[in-house]
């Protein structure tokens, strides 16, 4: 057979069911292949950046799934390093295939030839061109095995049109994946952390994304219920407890933070993070972050042990391999009577999630974004899988909204591209047909690959998508305020086509239905749950993207610090009375 189609056998043994990607001249062979062989879904996307993102978002929503993406070397290639940096800085694997220019015209600057290997070599794990095509089955037999081994990532493989054409013999029913390899902590180390957590008083687990990616998340819990110890989840760690989990003690940072948790955080002593790698926007200034506290880090790559600050243990090992051993080792000191109450503790830190709480009910016209979260706490449940990337808008919506399972927090966390929503969205989507997935954008993530949106008509790819719009570039509007402008950010102007939007320029719901899609436009709070409801029932009949546009006020600071998790600025007005925050996960008490 091909190569070309040797390379489709093996997706398929590896696992793969879906694809997405933009056919061209040098990847037709492969297509082709595709086409013939069956079995693996391909979705045609309208940019190859956004096939990038979908790949990305198919990953992120069920444990094992790898998402392909799929095109030339050159512009497409090309297109696709953001989702390449996008996955490997989150520790997303994907599988990015591109077709190059025939061999032996490489060095002649052949049409669309470029070095797309070389170019996604600081993106991801591995980046090969091939050049001899009985090498195809060995190389993507790597990928694979690299995608799976240790801290996961994104490869590329680069198939240049002669070597996809080149016959070779191989026989798929022969092949089998190669062995994962993943670090596992020792019961030595996993003791020395327990007698250094039970000799705190005040401890705290931090819960990581390599919790979601180890699928360990039940282990944590129950590690979490067997010692007491309150659990922050991280940013890309959310959902690994449920929110309503009485030893949730709430998310730490400068931006997308709760009030208590940062506050049950300066109240600790102890910090048994696992799977995290104490991301700048988490910890803040690390003077303020690690003083009187005692660190164990967990991570599956040695190299991060130590990357941000000097831990007084460090364990290199697998999430889940680790968290078998510390509930192993909990039990058997809880069975001998060796662990400590930790009830007081625990108590105290919801105390302060009633007491520490930010507003979210407003009745302003137009609306203050805090109203549109509380609406969507109320129109959607525990099931929802929210996507979303940068912004105010997902600040805001990490401070307010609530999130109960793993894999229902779906956010580009570390690279944090605009315009990685809506593609990502299909790509869980993809992965969760008849899930419930909301997207969440402001307005200038929204227009950046708003063309996704004819992929999701075309594809009958039903999912809501909640667009906050505020004519700005409000994060980056936000941060000038330590310059004293407000350059270049602002995104109004009067539409000769839609004078009725005013100042606020795109008429989205226009765009949105010329793409095959619906939308609804929300200008008042008591409009904004009927939209979610109505939005909810338009996808499900129509099978399309629905698109809810709340019209903000233009200027609104959300809470968040440049410096430290001890000196964060709210701006608004925070809850002093339960109707200020009805849909809080404890009512609001006062201190």
């Amino acid at each position: 057979m091909t190569a070309a189609r040797a390379a489709v056998e093996i997706l398929k043994r590896e696992g793969v069911s879906n694809a997405f990607g933009v056919p061209g001249a040098a990847i037709n062979p492969f297509y082709a292949a595709l086409k013939a062989s069956g079995g693996v879904h391909h979705t045609l996307a309208r940019h190859v950046e956004g096939a990038s993102h979908m790949a990305e978002g198919y990953t992120r929503a069920r444990p094992g799934n790898i998402g392909v993406c799929i095109g030339t070397s050159g512009p497409a290639g090309t297109d696709m390093i953001t989702g390449l940096y996008s996955a490997i800085a989150d520790s997303i694997p994907i599988l990015c295939i591109t077709g190059q220019a025939p061999t032996a015209v490489l060095h002649k600057e052949d049409f669309q030839a470029v070095d797309i290997a070389s170019i996604a070599a600081p993106v991801t794990k591995a980046a090969t061109t091939v050049l001899e095509a009985a090498q195809v089955p060995g190389v993507f037999q790597q990928a694979f095995h690299l995608m799976r081994t240790g801290r996961p990532g994104p490869v590329l493989i680069d198939l240049p049109i002669d070597v996809q054409l080149t016959e070779i013999e191989f026989d798929p029913d022969l092949y089998e994946p190669l062995p994962v390899h993943k670090p596992a902590a020792t019961r030595k180390q996993i003791e020395r952390a327990l007698e250094m957590l039970t000799a705190s008083e005040r401890p705290l687990l931090v819960a990581g994304g390599g919790i979601i990616n180890a699928d360990a998340c039940e282990l944590l819990v129950e590690f979490a219920e067997l010692t007491g110890v309150p659990v922050v989840p991280t940013l890309m760690g959310w959902g690994i407890i449920a929110d309503d989990h009485e030893l949730n003690a709430g998310m730490v940072g400068l931006q997308t933070s709760h009030r208590y948790g940062n506050a049950n955080f300066l109240e600790s002593d102890f910090v048994l993070g696992i799977g995290n790698r104490w991301a700048n926007r988490h910890t803040g200034k690390l003077d303020v972050y690690t003083k009187g506290r005692t660190f164990v880090h967990v991570d599956i790559e040695p190299t991060q042990l130590g990357k941000i600050f000097a831990p007084d243990l460090g364990i290199a090992s697998d999430a889940k391999a680790a968290l078998a051993l510390f509930v192993e080792v909990a039990r058997e000191l809880k069975a001998a009577g060796k662990l400590k109450d930790r009830s007081q503790w625990a108590s105290s830190t919801q105390e302060r999630r009633a007491q520490l709480q930010r507003r979210t009910h407003f009745d302003n016209v137009p609306l203050k974004p805090q109203r549109v979260y509380e609406e969507m706490n109320r129109a959607f449940g525990p099931e929802t899988r929210y996507v979303t990337t940068i912004g105010l808008s997902q600040i805001a919506g990490a401070q307010m909204l609530h999130v109960y399972r793993p894999r229902h927090w779906i956010n580009c966390g570390q690279a944090g591209p605009l315009g990685w929503t809506i593609p990502a969205a299909l790509g869980v989507a993809t992965a969760d047909p008849e899930g419930s997935v909301v997207a969440l954008s402001g307005d200038y993530d929204f227009q950046f690959m708003l063309e996704e949106l004819a992929v999701g008509a075309q594809h009958r790819i039903p999912y809501v998508h909640v667009l906050v719009n505020n004519s700005y570039l409000g994060l980056i509007r936000q941060a000038q305020r330590n310059f004293d402008i407000d350059f270049q950010v602002n995104l109004e102007f009067e539409n000769l086509n839609s004078p009725e939007l005013g100042v606020y320029g795109v008429d989205h719901v226009k765009v949105v239905e010329g793409l095959g899609c619906k939308a609804i436009r929300v200008t008042e709070p008591d409009q904004l749950l009927p939209a979610f409801e109505e939005a909810k029932k338009l996808a499900a009949e129509f099978r399309v993207p629905v698109v809810v546009e709340a019209i903000l006020e233009r200027v609104t600071n959300i809470a968040m610090s440049g410096t430290d998790i001890a000196s964060v600025n709210e701006f608004e007005d925070v809850a002093s009375e339960p109707g200020h925050a009805p849909t809080a996960i404890r009512p609001f008490a006062k201190a």
